[in-house]
C-alpha cells in the first residue's frame, strides 16, 4: 500500500514540477554588479529539498522569480545530504534553508517562512 501511495505522490509531484517549470515567468532583473554581489552573499545559503515536494516547488519558484541562485540539495533516502540535514537541523523536513553567518548556522523550515525571509532580505 505504501508503495502505491509513494508512486502517486511522486507522480503528482512530477506533474506539479512540470507545470511549475512551464509557467514560471521571468526572473527579477538586477545590474550585473548587483547580481554578482548577491551571488557572493548567497554562497552562505543552502536549500535542502525533495524534487517533487509541493512546498519545495513553491520555495524554488519564489527563489527563481527573485533570481536567487541558491545551492539546492536533494535529501532523498540514501543521500548524504539527508544525514547532513538531520544532524544540523535536527529533523528531515523540507524545505529547509540553511543560513551560515558569522554568528552561526540557522536552519529555517517552512516554505512560507523561507520565502518571507528571502523577500525581506533580497527582493
Amino acid at each position: 500500500m505504501s508503495v502505491i501511495i509513494n508512486l502517486i505522490r511522486n507522480l503528482l509531484g512530477g506533474i506539479i514540477a512540470f507545470f511549475d517549470v512551464i509557467t514560471r515567468g521571468s526572473k527579477l532583473k538586477r545590474t550585473k554588479e548587483n547580481q554578482q554581489q548577491l551571488e557572493k552573499e548567497l554562497q552562505e545559503f543552502t536549500l535542502y529539498q525533495f524534487f517533487a515536494c509541493p512546498f519545495c516547488i513553491k520555495t524554488r519558484r519564489a527563489m527563481y522569480k527573485m533570481n536567487l541562485p541558491i545551492v539546492k540539495r536533494n535529501v532523498s533516502k540514501g543521500s548524504p545530504y539527508r544525514d547532513e540535514l538531520l544532524q544540523g537541523g535536527g529533523k528531515v523536513q523540507t524545505p529547509c534553508l540553511r543560513i551560515e553567518s558569522a554568528t552561526g548556522t540557522t536552519w529555517l523550515y517552512e516554505s512560507s517562512e523561507i520565502i518571507d525571509y528571502l523577500r525581506q532580505r533580497f527582493a
